[in-house]
């Protein structure tokens, strides 16, 4: 019987193949059941990816335009502050330009009593005299003087003011522009979507960028700015004010200074006008005496004169009744009489002539007086004449400017202008 070959592998029960078919089909199910447990939870992965990718962008898109109001809500902030301080540099600048105007002024009523106490160097004699007026116009320099220290320090203080208020404007404006950028940028990015064609991966995404700050420390940064610019502003409009007050109270001082130096002024012109008065009668007083004086002399003179006939005939009798002969040279009466009426005419002429020589005294006397008098009333003349310039002079301090109108100081302190005062009072002026 011939023998059939096998081919050399191992060989299975039927038992093992009802096993292994078995196992087959088992594991079949179970790798499809653990397959569509993977498919289950992939969908339900997806579906939860999508979720929380839509509420994410949706989320932060959210948060971007709430960024977005933030930084409006500043720059809206920080944008009226900005003109707030522009509009209070203009003011400040306007209050400085009219504290310069002030200060600039001032040389005028200083000139002015400079000149006046140049002026009054022009006295001679005895009216050369420090007199009320003189120190009233040197207190007059002193008072211009300390307003005019008064005016360059507000002056300064505006300056430093000014550039505090443009540092704080540079600041604002700074933040503005960047607050600017960062809400165009966060405006973009809260308009991109997965759609939007300009989109991409990014290297390193998730760094840090350096100088990053926490949000509250950016409202801190604009806050400050904030209200560093509100101080500077209060700090300006108090300067305003003090401004206003500084030039008010200089002309207060100074108008009430003038009225005191004119007051004294005038005083001593009624003074000097008063002494030449005196002086001038006197003159004429001593004039008419000088006349009666003159008159007296001729008088005398001429009583002297005719003391002359009577005393030569007194003593021509006297000399001929000397050759009387012998015992007719007696000395009768006639002889008594006769030498008598000689020492009585004698004396007569004596006390004629000392009168004579007092009366010329007297009226050399009353010449060197009335000389006297002259000259005063030549010196005291150029004194009045020399006030006189003076008040002349001082006209200037009513016509050099006008008096700037209440109006201009509450446009100084207020800054308002609205209804185009100044510009009508402008033309007025014109």
């Amino acid at each position: 019987m011939a023998t059939m070959s096998e081919k050399p592998c191992q060989r299975y029960n039927v038992p093992d193949w009802f096993t292994a078919n078995h196992e087959m089909s088992s594991t079949s199910e179970q790798l499809r059941d653990a397959s569509h447990d993977v498919r289950q939870d992939g969908r339900r992965l997806r579906n939860e990816t999508e979720i929380t990718t839509r509420w994410d962008t949706y989320r932060n898109t959210q948060r971007l335009l709430d960024r977005t109001d933030d930084i409006q809500k500043w720059r809206e902030t920080l944008q009226l502050t900005l003109n707030d301080v522009n509009k209070e540099i203009s003011m400040l600048e306007a209050g400085k330009d009219m504290c310069e105007r002030e200060l600039e002024a001032m040389s005028v009523p200083l000139d002015v009593a400079i000149e006046n106490l140049a002026l009054r160097e022009g006295r001679v004699k005895i009216d050369l005299v420090r007199d009320s007026p003189e120190h009233q116009i040197k207190k007059e320099a002193s008072v211009i003087d300390g307003v005019k220290q008064a005016l360059k320090q507000k002056c300064d203080e505006a300056f430093e003011q000014l550039c505090l208020l443009q540092e704080a404007r540079q600041q604002l404006e700074a933040d503005l522009q960047d607050k600017t950028a960062a809400f165009d940028i966060d405006m973009e990015q809260a308009m991109l979507t997965k759609d939007s064609p300009n989109i991409s991966y990014k290297p390193n995404p998730l760094r840090v960028p350096p100088g990053t700050v926490t949000p509250q420390e950016w409202e801190a940064f604009s806050r400050y700015n904030k209200e560093r610019a509100d101080a500077e502003m209060r700090s300006a409009t108090r300067l305003r004010e003090a401004i206003a007050a500084q030039i008010a109270q200089a002309k207060n001082d100074l108008e009430a200074q003038k009225e005191a130096t004119e007051l004294e002024i005038r005083k001593r012109v009624h003074e000097v006008e008063r002494a030449l008065d005196e002086l001038r009668w006197q003159k004429k007083n001593t004039e008419d005496e000088i006349a009666a004086l003159e008159a007296d002399i001729r008088e005398l003179e001429r009583a002297i004169k005719d003391k002359v006939n009577p005393n030569k005939l007194a003593q021509t009798r006297l000399e001929n009744r000397t050759y009387r002969p012998g015992v007719e040279l007696c000395r009768d009466e006639a002889q008594y009489g006769l030498t008598d009426e000689v020492k009585q005419l004698d004396a007569s002429t004596r006390a004629l002539e000392d009168k004579c020589r007092e009366t010329k005294a007297a009226w050399n006397r009353l010449q060197d007086q009335l000389h006297r008098l002259d000259e005063d009333i030549k010196t005291k003349s150029i004194s009045l004449d020399i006030d006189k310039q003076v008040i002349d002079s001082r006209r200037k301090l009513s016509i050099y400017r006008k008096p700037s109108a209440e109006t201009d100081r509450n446009l100084l302190v207020t800054g308002v202008d609205r209804s185009g005062l100044r510009k009508i009072l402008a033309l007025a002026d014109q």
